[in-house]
Formats: C-alpha cells, sequence, structure tokens
C-alpha cells in the first residue's frame, strides 16, 4: 500500500480547467473539480500548480539486457563505413583494451549504405589478438574478428559477418555477464527512463525472462515489466500454467508476457522476407530470410493460444507479414505483429479485421529512411505506413525495440507524427499520425484525459506536449517533472 496522495491542479489531456486528483493506494481513485477534495491525516498533498497530467508512458518493444549492456559498449552508430569502424575500433584496443577472457564488444553499426565491405581481416589488421564483436543496430547480425569468432565457438568463416541464425544463436556468449552485474546495470538503465514519464516496458530479450525477473523484481522498482516468453523457454511457462498478464512477483509489477517468435530478418541486414527480390540480388536468399515457416509457426501459436499466452510475432518484410496474418488468422491467436515494417495494401485492412495490434517502432523509420529508399525502392510507401493502418481501423502500439532505437517513448511519438529528424524533410509524410492517436498508442489502453479507476501511473509534464509540437515542430526532449507509479513517485523534480 502506497497510502494517499492529493494532486492539486492538475490539468488533463484535453481539458486546461483544473482539477484535482486523489490518489489511494497505487489507484487513481477520484477525479474532482479543483478545489473540492480537502486534505486531512496522512494525506500527502502536492499542488501541481497547473501542471498536466497524463498517463504514464509504456515501450512496448524492448530487449533490456541488451539495452542496459549496450549503453556501456563503444558506440558505432554514428559509423558511416567499415573504415570508420575500424577507426573506431583501433581507438578502443589502444586506450582500453578488455580484460583477458573477454571481448571488446562494439553496438549500434549500420551497414546496409557503407560504401565498403565489413571482413574479419579489417579487425585483425587494428585488434589482432583481442577477440572483436561488433553488434548491428537491428542486432540481426555481428562483424567479428578472427579472434572474435574464435571467441564465439566459430573456427572458420569466409567474411566474418554473422547473419540471423549463425549469430542469434551466439549472441549470449558476449551477454554472459554475471546476474548481479546485469540486474544492476538493467535498473539504473530503468531508473532512467523513469525520468522520461516511463511506467511500464514489454521485455521481449532472448532469454528466460521468467527467471530474470523473478530475480530482479522488487516492490520498489521504477517501471512495470512484462516478461516475453521465447520458445526455447516456453516448455517452463506452460508447465507453472503461467498466461499473459499473471503475475509473476508479489506486488504485481510483473507479468507475464507473450510469447515472441521472429520470423524474418530486418532490413538493413537485407534479410527481412519480401514479395519482391531486393535491387541486384538473385538467387537463395535474394527475397529475404523466412526464419519460422508456416508449418512451424501455426502450430505453435495453437499452441500457446490454448494456454493462454497472446503472441508477439516479429514480421518485416511485407511476406513475412503476410504469413503472420495467415497464422493469426489459422489459429485464432490474439495479440502483435511486431515491427509490421513493409506491408501489402491488402493486408492492412486485414489487420483491423483479425483484431492483430501493429506493434511499431517509429524511430526504426527515421534510421532506415535511406536503406528503405535503396533496398525497398519503389516500395516504401507502403513502408513504415502507420497512417494507412489508422485509417484502417487497426490498433497502433509504439516501442523503441531498444537497444536498436533509443528507449524514449517522446522519439517514438515524435517520428510517429513528424516523420522526420535531424532537419530532413518528412519521409513519406502521408503516413503521419496526430499527436493524439500516437501519444494513445504510446499508453497502456487508457484514456489520455484521466478517469477515475485502474493504477496510478501517471506523467507530470510542465508543457502540453501540443503546445511544444506547435511551438517547436518536435516533442523530442520534453521535461517531464514527475512521474508515478502506483500512486509512488519514481521521478520528481519540484
Amino acid at each position: 500500500m502506497t497510502g494517499t496522495t492529493l494532486l492539486r491542479a492538475a490539468r488533463r489531456h484535453g481539458d486546461a480547467t483544473p482539477v484535482d486528483l486523489l490518489v489511494c493506494d497505487g489507484a487513481l481513485a477520484q477525479v474532482a473539480p479543483h478545489g473540492a477534495l480537502a486534505g486531512g491525516p496522512g494525506v500527502d498533498v502536492v499542488d501541481l500548480d497547473g501542471r498536466w497530467v497524463v498517463p504514464g508512458l509504456w515501450d512496448q518493444h524492448t530487449h533490456l539486457t541488451q539495452w542496459a549492456l549496450a549503453r556501456a559498449r563503444l558506440d558505432l552508430s554514428a559509423a558511416t563505413s567499415a573504415a570508420h569502424v575500424v577507426a573506431l575500433v583501433r581507438e578502443r584496443v589502444a586506450a582500453a583494451p578488455p580484460a583477458p577472457g573477454t571481448a571488446l564488444v562494439g553496438h549500434g553499426f549500420r551497414d546496409g549504405l557503407w560504401p565498403d565491405v565489413p571482413t574479419a581481416a579489417l579487425l585483425d589488421a587494428v585488434a589482432g589478438d583481442v577477440p572483436v564483436v561488433l553488434v548491428s543496430g537491428d542486432l540481426h547480425c555481428a562483424w567479428l574478428s578472427t579472434a572474435g569468432l574464435r571467441f564465439l565457438g566459430v573456427h572458420e568463416h569466409p567474411t566474418g559477418v554473422l547473419r540471423e541464425s549463425e549469430w542469434i544463436g551466439r549472441m549470449g556468449v558476449v551477454d554472459a555477464v554475471a546476474p548481479d552485474v546485469t540486474d544492476a546495470m538493467v535498473a539504473d538503465g530503468l531508473a532512467h527512463v523513469a525520468t522520461l514519464g516511463v511506467v511500464g516496458v514489454l521485455d521481449l530479450e532472448v532469454a528466460d525472462n521468467v527467471e530474470a525477473w523473478r530475480r530482479r523484481a522488487r516492490p520498489d522498482q521504477p517501471v512495470r515489466v512484462r516478461a516475453g516468453v521465447w520458445e526455447q523457454h516456453l516448455d517452463r511457462v506452460l508447465a507453472e500454467g503461467l498466461r499473459t498478464g499473471d503475475r509473476l512477483d508479489d506486488a504485481g509489477l510483473v507479468t507475464q508476457g507473450p510469447l515472441k517468435v521472429i520470423t524474418d530478418g530486418s532490413l538493413n541486414t537485407r534479410t527481412a522476407y519480401c514479395h519482391d527480390p531486393y535491387p541486384g540480388s538473385t538467387g537463395a536468399g535474394a527475397c529475404g530470410v523466412l526464419s519460422v515457416p508456416p508449418e512451424e509457426l501455426v502450430p505453435l501459436m495453437a499452441r500457446v493460444t490454448e494456454h493462454g499466452l497472446t503472441c508477439a510475432i516479429h514480421a518485416i518484410g511485407d511476406a513475412a507479414n503476410t504469413l503472420a496474418l495467415d497464422a493469426f488468422a489459422a489459429t485464432g491467436a490474439r495479440g502483435t505483429i511486431e515491427h509490421a515494417q513493409l506491408l501489402r495494401w491488402s493486408d492492412v485492412a486485414r489487420f483491423a479485421a483479425l483484431g492483430v495490434v501493429a506493434s511499431v517502432q517509429p524511430e526504426h523509420a527515421m534510421d532506415d529512411r535511406d536503406v528503405a529508399d535503396r533496398h525497398w525502392a519503389g516500395r516504401t510507401a507502403r513502408a513504415f505506413a502507420f497512417g494507412a493502418l489508422h485509417a484502417a481501423g487497426v490498433r497502433l502500439s509504439l516501442g523503441s525495440d531498444a537497444p536498436v532505437a533509443p528507449l524514449d517513448p517522446w522519439a517514438a511519438v515524435d517520428a510517429a507524427v513528424t516523420r522526420t529528424r535531424d532537419g530532413r524533410e518528412p519521409w513519406h509524410p502521408e503516413q503521419r499520425i496526430d499527436l493524439d492517436v500516437a501519444l494513445a498508442a504510446s499508453v497502456d489502453d487508457v484514456p489520455l484525459a484521466l478517469r477515475a479507476g485502474g493504477p496510478a501511473d501517471l506523467a507530470v509534464l510542465d508543457e502540453h506536449p501540443a503546445d511544444r509540437l506547435a511551438a517547436t515542430g518536435t516533442v523530442r526532449g520534453l521535461p517531464v517533472a514527475g512521474t508515478m507509479l502506483a500512486g509512488r513517485w519514481t521521478h520528481r523534480t519540484w
């Protein structure tokens, strides 16, 4: 129990008239005209002085351990070529070589537009016997030195670039940090995102998330967590009879999430599974990679649906999305398609008809616009088609895919609303969505204009996002004055 708090002189989304909000034992118990509620013994009275209060924000697609680790790794996100990366690796090896028995790990490179080709030999020339493992921004490939390949148990490889299954299955080797260390890093990261107004995340880390979050859960944690499950850990979840939404901790801050399945690759790695081949590609793999075909996906989704789990199906290419929708139709499963980056127009309507949520990461559109223009040439009108999905009646859910993009809902909202970043012209502005739509897709299925009932998961803002957008053209960096989780402050600036 968190006691009683009276928030005075708050303004709600869509209504500038001040109201008072009564929070009791973690729930928003009452919304009343300003001055109608009195404090009393044991009531914490907080004057908001006209600040705006909105539901706390959620990031509905994260990989929290990867994200926490990436915050401390060599940042390659600004690299414009393989040569640029090699220079960054050379500097790091000279300044801060990894401890014996460990690897130098970098994160964030995107090679889809590079003028040169990454190879193990390029890294060998500057790192020698130091194992180097560089993880791509989309997490779907890694570039390794020869010593890095050996570190992962790969003794021969033609290029040093591991893609899709040959990499994802080995990703855990570089993430093999002691649990107490990663737990502390995740906790530190979540304390930071609470300052952004975040009250919840869906963790789709490739790990036994039930075990990890039962270990990490604590009653004073700053963010709610839904813990996704992968097929390799599914038997344990089913054996316990866990259903999506079931508590994994006593406080109810950690709950069972959906089954996560990756059915295809990614755009930057040119492995997203498409109906049409990538420009200049022929033969096997010209249309990308289908990692989980229908004959495997359908029975898997049917099995978990029978046991009360929802599904989160990764599909980026248009062919992968078609097959994922087919699987939802065949099984009656509920849940999301994660990413939904390239769609056939006929499939947009199917999302709505099947009740499948489009769980999208708008910042990817800003990161990948140039890669899409090259590798999805002639198809980008139906890429990251948030506007078309919303117009068709599809429910949108926004996230980051952190560490692929920053765990910052304001960046996601801005990308969805403006379709631009860094002063560039908007990219396919016809696919923008309104600010209210983006905000509604960033909260946990609650009304933006707060009403009594439900948990007191709130964000307090000095400035309304619409006012900031009108004045500056962006909501990136919108300051958050306070964040409340179940009636408990996790961040407060006044």
